[in-house]
């Protein structure tokens, strides 16, 4: 049975709409953070009372050929198809700077990359959080051009799919979970340029009534479970859509690539990937919290220690990696520099520790990463005998939250933050 937030936090939530609305959000007396995680926890309260129906989590979506869904070339020593995805390698960074080039940017498709017009797609905003309420069918539009006249902002952002790293839940801790089984490789950072959502908001008409904001995706509909969920779709809270979200249309310098979104994608800054959707058209603007099969079904942490409707799924968990090839060899008495990134959802990275068999230490920090969405380091080893060897790093974020040794379980094999063992071997 479902249940609507306490009068007090609906008006707090509309009170504070409105500041944001009024460019008062910054101003003596408002907090930012707490805006945010008002938001959230709205959220939480609506989507945990929702009843949840038993979902079968297939491989692939039924009448999809897994062989063609990515359109880009999945060069081998790039990408690592699987399924309808394809994640990075980690040996393809090398080099590579700081942002993900495109040609190895993951891919995470429901269904398959469509096939879009940039002349005739149009983003198509409605709902009661717009003024004059407008209908599904009768929206306010935008075209590509529309958006290309209004004020440009670039941001170097990341983007990863929740269930990165999903892989180690069954080899490192024996807890198996359904679902596409990532290594690391679910994660990239690039540039993205595009229009700012609440400029966009502002201008169709948005309301001090509106709580969320959902958009969704152009690509075919999702069937699973024999069940046709329809188009991907994931609501934003107005706090969130209001403060760094972006409508990108340049990814990298270059057009936005067709298995990234062409001709428009939302990127939401430090949340799940699933949010920040592909391809996007409809949008509504809601006065009433909305749902979808993607934030009460899928993309909700079900299991031991979660609330009996599922616990929220938004901030991305910590993690690091190693650029490194899984079972490399390298020369005993070698000097190696090993490199690799670390990254948090809850902020910026402060230090880094790599394990290479005696005991942990602290890794050398890129400084021009400092406070942005990853972060490079670096550690020299020198392998002391022949033999296989396992590497390990943590890292800690301005939170203060550390990389802990196992990651806490849950059904669908969301947000591992355990710290992976990454062997290699010494001759």
């Amino acid at each position: 049975m479902s249940r609507t937030p306490p009068p007090q936090e609906a008006g707090h939530d509309a009170r504070r709409s409105r500041q944001w609305l009024a460019g008062e959000a910054h101003g003596a007396g408002v907090d930012r953070d707490g805006l945010l995680e008002l938001g959230a926890a709205m959220a939480a309260l609506t989507a945990a009372a929702a009843e949840r129906e038993p979902v079968a989590v297939a491989a692939a979506p039924v009448g999809v050929d897994p062989g063609t869904p990515i359109r880009k070339p999945l060069r081998p020593d790039l990408l690592r198809p699987l399924d309808t995805n394809a994640e990075m390698r980690w040996t393809a960074l090398a080099g590579q700077g700081y942002v993900v080039p495109n040609d190895r940017f993951f891919v995470r498709n429901h269904t398959v990359t469509p096939r879009l017009d940039p002349d005739a797609w149009r983003l198509r905003l409605f709902g009661t959080g717009l003024r004059g309420a407008p209908a599904r069918d009768t929206p306010v539009e935008f075209g590509l051009d529309d958006l290309r006249r209004l004020p440009a902002e670039e941001s170097t952002a990341l983007l990863e799919c929740a269930g990165n790293g999903r892989r180690f839940y069954t080899d490192q801790q024996d807890e198996p979970a359904p679902g596409v089984a990532w290594d690391l490789g679910g994660v990239g950072v690039a540039r993205w340029r595009g229009v700012r959502l609440g400029t966009v908001l502002r201008l169709a008409g948005l309301t001090g009534d509106a709580v969320d904001v959902m958009p969704e995706g152009l690509d075919p509909d999702y069937v699973t479970g024999g069940r046709n969920l329809g188009r991907v779709r994931r609501p934003l809270p107005i706090a969130k859509a209001l403060d760094d979200v972006l409508l990108a249309y340049e990814m990298n310098g270059e057009p936005l690539p067709a298995d990234h979104g062409f001709p428009v994608r939302v990127v939401v800054p430090g949340w799940i990937g699933i949010s920040s959707i592909k391809w996007v058209g409809p949008m509504e603007v809601s006065a009433t919290p909305l749902f979808s099969p993607w934030n009460t079904q899928f993309y909700r942490m079900f299991g031991p220690g979660q609330p009996a409707g599922g616990g929220t799924l938004a901030v991305q968990s910590i993690k690091s990696a190693f650029e490194l090839a899984w079972d490399a060899r390298v020369t005993v008495g070698e000097e190696v520099l090993l490199r690799g990134r670390s990254w948090s959802g809850a902020g910026p990275i402060d230090r880094v520790e790599v394990d290479t068999g005696d005991g942990w230490r602290p890794a050398d920090l890129v400084a021009a990463d400092r406070g942005g969405p990853w972060q490079r380091w670096t550690v020299r080893w020198r392998p002391p005998a022949p033999g296989r060897w396992v590497l390990r790093a943590r890292a800690t974020d301005v939170t203060g939250a550390v990389q802990p040794d196992r990651a806490a379980p849950n059904d669908l094999g969301y947000l591992f933050d355990g710290v992976v063992r990454h062997p290699v071997t010494a001759g």
